[in-house]
This record gives C-alpha cells, structure tokens and sequence, in this order.
C-alpha cells in the first residue's frame, strides 16, 4: 500500500513536472521572438488575393524574417491558419512571436497603406500618386477613369471626374479594388458636400462641380490662403459680367507647359476649351485637384467690385487688385518692369 502511495506520488510528480515543461515550450512557441528577429525596422508582407499558406511561408523565407519554420508551423497548424489565409498588407514589428503574428494573419487584420495626394494637376499625376501602392494594377484605374458609363455612375463625366477626388491623406487597405477605391473616393467627396455647402454653392448659382472647376483655377492663381477669397470674388464678378476669366493657369494648362513665368501672345492664341481668353465662362473641367481650402475659398467667397489682378512686384505671391482697365494696365506694367529688371523671362 506504502509502495503504492509512493508510486502515485512519483507519478504525479512527472506528469506535472512534463505538464510544466510543455506548457513552458507552449509559451515559448506562442510568445517568444520568432519573426523579424533581427530587423531593425518593420517587415511588410503582402499576401496576393488567392494568396496560400505556402506563399506566406515562402515569402518569410524569402526574405528571411522566420527564425524558427517549425515552431511557427506548429502553431499555425494549432490555430488553424493554413485553412484561413487572408491576402492583405500586414507588418511584422521586430521581434514579434508567432501567436501575435499567425493571429493578426489569421483575422486578417490589415495594416492599411497611407495615401497621400496634392499638387495634382493631371489623371497621369493621380496615377503616379497611386502607382505601386495597391493590388491592382494602375491600368485598371485609368480605365475606369476614361469610361463614361463608370465616371457617370458618380455623376461625373470623363472629364470632370477629377472633381470627386479631394486632396487629403487616406487609409485605404492595399487589396481594395479600382472600382472600392472610386466608391470611397465619391464618399469622401460626399463628406465634404454637406447640405450646408450644396446650399452655399446654390446660392452663388453654381454647382459642386463649378466650383470645383473655379476653385481649381482660384489656387493656381495664388498659394495664399488669405488671399483665395478675394480672387475668386474677381473671378466671380467677371462671370456675372459674361468677361472671359482671362486666368493665366488656364492657359498653362491649355498649353501643357506649367513652368511658364509669362504669358506670351502666341500662349494666348492657342486653341483650346481651357484657354479662358478664348472663351468666356468656366473651362470643361479643373486645371488642378481643388484643395478644400479652395472650394471653401470660391463658397465663401469675397464681395468686392475688382475684376482685374496682378501679381506684385515683389514677387511676394500676392496681387494688385484693380476695379477698372486703365488702374489694372498700370499694374501690369510695373510687374512687367519687375520682371524686366529681376531678368525674369
């Protein structure tokens, strides 16, 4: 009996202690640093749509952020993850243990791609900002943004669709597709029309869209904030007036050059619907991503009586605003002196 007792003493004594040494193997499996080891900064790891278990593994190898294959086999085998791959962007922080990272992986808890975009001016701009960050291929955007029937489904057409697209920083996930990205890209736009501001545009009779055009041309006139209101005033009393908006970025825009310092004659004469000193009204579509600040700008903006400006001679970046031809005429003379004597040409 005595022999007995000690026999079962002895053997719970082993299953604990193989209990304890398991368990402790288990925690090291799950939580020790197992991934980007030696990584001085975050791995990103991208798994395709369709992507397999094989291809993860592959691409940690690869790139050599797996320390121990067999430990984090065995837990993804444990926690089921071969059967549930989902294609995403995720980043690996250094020293990460396999539960945290087969648990992200698993829930597919993407890391989203930051995108940021400004100073654009043309779809081939927009397309650089997006080219590479993305699943799809740009291709598929482009395509999308020179097909009717898709630019009509946000009430715009091929040419005016870069309206919907406002300059600001996004968090997209890296597998959204062209036509998710359009979509968010039209709710962002619809974030920004509140009833409020359709009601601002309704009572200057102009559309969002009209307003974008203007605010496109108001902030290729002038970087400066406190000044966007006051163009665009000018730029509005020239409308009421049916006077061709005579916009300097208008005809850069026509002629495919943005680096111009002066206008010449032989800019002017270009044939082209955004050569506003050809053609009175508003051009087809922006010259520019119209930055909110400019659509707030052209919303709110500033009731005077000038319709003529010109840049200062300081080359401040601000303007000389004139009421009539004569007072505008002798603006435009001392800029041109400026430039003149600054060898501008």
């Amino acid at each position: 009996m005595l022999k007995n007792r000690k026999f079962i003493a002895y053997a719970l004594v082993v299953v604990t202690t193989v209990a304890a040494t398991l368990s402790f193997y288990f925690w090291q499996v799950a939580n020790s640093a197992n991934l980007n080891v030696e990584g001085k900064k975050d791995f990103v790891l991208y798994i395709p749509t369709g992507g397999t278990y094989k291809n993860v593994v592959d691409s940690l190898h690869k790139h050599k952020v797996i320390h121990d294959e067999i430990s984090f086999q065995f837990l993804s085998k444990f926690m089921d993850y071969p059967e549930k791959v989902r294609a995403g962007r995720y980043i690996i922080k250094p020293n990460s243990g396999n539960r945290e990272v087969i648990g992200k992986l698993r829930r597919g808890e993407q890391d989203e791609v930051r995108l940021t975009f400004n100073n654009v001016r043309l779809k081939s701009d927009l397309i650089k900002k997006m080219g590479g960050r993305f699943e799809f291929k740009t291709e598929e955007l482009v395509d999308l943004l020179r097909n009717p029937e898709a630019c009509q489904k946000y009430g715009f057409d091929t040419t005016t669709i870069m309206c919907m697209f406002l300059p600001n920083t996004y968090f997209i996930r890296w597998t959204t597709t062209p036509e998710k990205f359009m979509a968010r890209m039209h709710d962002e736009y619809n974030k920004y029309w509140t009833d409020e501001r359709l009601s601002q545009a309704k009572s200057i009779n102009m559309t969002p869209i009209q307003v974008a055009v203007l605010a496109s041309i108001v902030q290729s006139e002038t970087n400066k904030v406190d000044e966007m209101p006051r163009v665009a005033g000018a730029y509005i009393n020239r409308l009421a007036a049916n006077m061709p908006l005579q916009a300097d970025p208008t005809v850069k825009f026509a002629v495919g050059d943005f680096s111009l310092r002066r206008i010449l004659y032989k800019h002017l004469a270009v044939n082209s619907p955004y050569n506003t000193y050809k053609n009175t009204g508003l051009p087809p579509g922006p010259i520019a991503l119209p930055e909110p600040v400019a659509l707030n700008a052209v919303l709110n903006y500033e009731r005077h009586k000038y319709v003529y400006f010109c840049a200062k001679e300081d080359f401040s970046g601000y303007h000389n605003f004139a009421e009539t031809f004569e007072e505008h005429t002798n603006n435009a003379r001392i800029f041109q002196e400026a430039l003149d004597k600054a060898n501008i040409k």
